[in-house]
């Protein structure tokens, strides 16, 4: 029993603790029986072993024909078609962003907010997230060489 020196500290609770027998292992009065994986993988496709089921047989043709089996989980999964993934072209973002509409400096800068709320690689899907990167880094490039051009329009 703990704590039977008396004390109810925390610390006397301890040392009963560290002072109790521990509990005897299970394991190893267990029997181990040896097991290899590869040996059992080994076994099932050496055709030696006969499985009488239907199971086993579609199990064997699929393995033959993996890229038959991938498409027909494909087929059976019935994904929506895949959308077309954005340009990066920098005449097909410049066309998005309309650029040769702009005519004031402040402009550049909404236009630049619009487009990142669109295309931001935070707010897109991930598997879209390097597409978004590169259109956001076109599209910043863009907008910095049409404010340039636009600023020394108004200076000059």
């Amino acid at each position: 029993m703990m704590g039977t020196n008396g004390k109810h500290d925390f610390a006397s609770l301890l040392d009963d603790l560290f002072r109790a027998p521990e509990p005897e292992k299970d394991f190893e009065k267990r029997p181990t029986i040896p097991f290899d994986y590869l040996s059992v993988a080994d076994e099932l496709h050496s055709g030696r072993i006969k499985v009488a089921n239907e199971a086993a047989a579609e199990y064997r043709d699929i393995a033959a024909a993996p890229e038959m089996a991938f498409d027909a989980l494909l087929a059976a999964a019935e994904l929506p078609p895949v959308a077309e993934l954005p340009p990066i072209e920098p005449e097909a973002i410049a066309r998005e962003l309309g650029l040769e509409k702009l005519k004031a400096v402040r402009d550049f800068s909404r236009v630049r907010r619009d487009f990142a709320f669109r295309n931001h690689p935070d707010r897109v899907a991930p598997h879209l997230r390097e597409r978004a990167i590169q259109r956001m880094q076109v599209a910043n490039v863009l907008i910095d060489e049409a404010k340039r051009r636009a600023l020394a329009k108004v200076r000059s």
